[in-house]
């Protein structure tokens, strides 16, 4: 039986017009297999739109009419990747609500989006990662290192804000330009992990089953930060190229903290592979969802096609969220 589900795009973040092409992909898919869609965008300013046609004259206006748009629908599929979404923002909207949403539920959006709060519950949960510090990007003056180091937003996505630091003037302006993109202005310093760049989905079926679609190796000459994210230069093999045991472990370690994050819906496990075995890189709650995106592409490697990817998301949606 189709469903009326509303797919929300957009965001106030770096990453709107990221969102805004998942949701369009998200809402043809659903609209293909029959389902009643409602398209939403939340744009940079805040105002929220239906079908291009804005809600209200302000922010908050906006919202309160968009609310009883998502009130009136089975399922809500937000697509708003980074903060004041994948954040656990929207989860928190749904619930109150009370209406069925796609993917994880407001706590785990939150932790997810803190890289330093990830990386935590990647530790207890047996899982290494990169040895780093948090620091306010206020104080970039006070922060001293004599390494190469990586910098990086504690809360943003699609690598927005992430450079390498070789010299103390440029870790400088690192952190500030990280500071610029971060939601509350701090940064991660960490140490650069020399490793071949391993992505791994995992997916809830809807009858609570879990499981994880072969790995996608990312090729790049250097740093994989926003830039080679979006001008091709970056490259991907899917099924990466692994051996049974590397393979095996990747996917022990993606299923471990898909539960100790407590994800719904699907997420995606990034990791550096080395010579010492997996290191943790961080968790996308929502990730990107065109069907070239990377999370569709490994689900297709295992022969999940697109549509019915979307379809067992929607069908998954929780009720009620936490």
């Amino acid at each position: 039986m189709s469903e009326r589900v509303a797919v929300i795009g957009g965001g106030q973040n770096v990453e709107h017009h990221v969102s805004a092409a998942s949701a369009v992909a998200v809402a043809d898919a659903l609209w293909s297999s029959g389902h009643s869609v409602l398209l939403l965008e939340i744009g940079t300013d805040g105002v929220w739109r239906a079908e291009g046609d804005a809600l209200g004259a302000t922010a908050g206006e906006s919202l309160v009419a968009a609310t009883s748009f998502l009130a009136a629908s089975d399922v809500v599929f937000p697509c708003v990747h980074g903060p004041r979404g994948e954040d656990g923002v929207l989860a928190a909207l749904c619930s109150l609500a009370q209406v069925r949403v796609v993917g994880s539920g407001v706590t785990t959006g939150a932790v997810g989006m803190d890289k330093h709060l990830a990386k935590l519950v990647a530790q207890d949960a047996g899982v290494r990662v990169a040895p780093g510090v948090v620091v306010p990007a206020v104080e970039a003056e006070a922060v001293a290192f004599s390494r190469e180091v990586v910098v990086k937003p504690v809360a943003s996505g699609s690598s927005h804000g992430v450079s390498l630091a070789r010299d103390a003037s440029e870790l400088m302006a690192a952190i500030r330009a990280a500071g610029r993109v971060s939601g509350d202005g701090r940064v991660l310093v960490e140490q650069p992990i020399r490793g071949r760049e391993i992505d791994v989905a995992v997916l809830r079926e809807p009858d609570g089953s879990r499981w994880a679609a072969p790995a996608l190796e990312i090729h790049t000459d250097g740093l994989f930060d926003t830039r080679t994210k979006y001008d091709g230069s970056a490259r991907f093999t899917v099924p990466a190229l692994l051996a049974p045991e590397e393979a095996d472990a990747l996917t022990r370690a993606a299923l471990t903290l898909f539960d100790a994050f407590g994800c719904g819906g699907v997420a995606r496990m990034d990791f550096f592979l080395t010579d010492e075995g997996v290191v943790f890189n961080e968790v996308n709650t929502m990730p990107g969802l065109t069907a070239a995106s990377q999370v569709p592409r490994m689900f297709r490697a295992a022969g999940l096609a697109y549509e019915d990817l979307v379809g067992r998301l929607v069908e998954g949606a929780r009720w009620p969220t936490t």
